[in-house]
């Protein structure tokens, strides 16, 4: 059988981001309930703008610190050490279908992820999933020593690929990410799981309806 033809397309590369998007985000649960937090949005609010989590993510604390940090900060009941270990054990799995979505786009195009997370986590349950081996590219805030929504990333990023910034599609879960990449100059969408990045996959002429 003849190898199948990549799809004529105007996107030269697809980022994904990871949680949200391709992984399950885990930890919400075990958060709100130490925070005292009510909703899921009210969290990731706060979440994203902890100075500590941005600390961790751009790979500018320890793990120690960044836990004494969010327990002084959020005044949460547990200690330093009691929170790093739950903190550890937040896992995000690959979402149904996440790795065939993957599969399907670097068929058609080149493909990487774009994310923010920490080497903590990364080292002791993400990195060896096989979904992450089918990227070609792979920007890690901890790795670049910056974090999204920063116009910072997306120009380091952009200064990485073989590709001009409005042929890059980005897919992320975070709606201020999405801004921020759009004002840079990627094509980028807001999609929450794999269904909706599929759909913009679609309407961007990378997939096959």
């Amino acid at each position: 059988m003849a190898a199948q033809q990549p799809r004529e397309t105007s996107v030269d590369v697809v980022l994904f981001d990871l949680g949200g998007v391709l992984l399950e985000v885990g930890g919400v649960g075990p958060m709100r309930q130490l925070s005292g937090i009510d909703t899921d949005e009210e969290l990731w609010a706060r979440w994203l703008a902890c100075r500590w989590v941005q600390r961790l993510e751009a790979g500018r604390c320890s793990p120690e610190d960044f836990a004494a940090g969010v327990v002084t900060d959020w005044d949460l009941p547990v200690s330093a050490e009691e929170f790093l270990t739950t903190f550890g054990a937040w896992v995000n799995q690959p979402m149904e279908g996440a790795s065939e979505l993957v599969e399907a786009t670097a068929d058609s195009t080149r493909v990487g992820c774009l994310s923010n997370t920490n080497a903590y986590q990364w080292d002791a349950h993400f990195g060896f999933l096989p979904l992450i081996a089918a990227f070609e590219f792979r920007f890690l805030s901890f790795e670049l020593g910056l974090v999204k929504p920063g116009r910072a990333i997306f120009e380091a990023v952009a200064a990485r690929l073989p590709a001009e910034p409005d042929r890059v599609l980005f897919l992320d879960d975070n709606g201020v990410n999405v801004e921020s990449a759009v004002e840079f100059g990627f094509r980028a969408h807001l999609v929450r799981g794999v269904g909706e990045a599929r759909r913009a996959l679609v309407d961007a002429g990378v997939l096959a309806g």
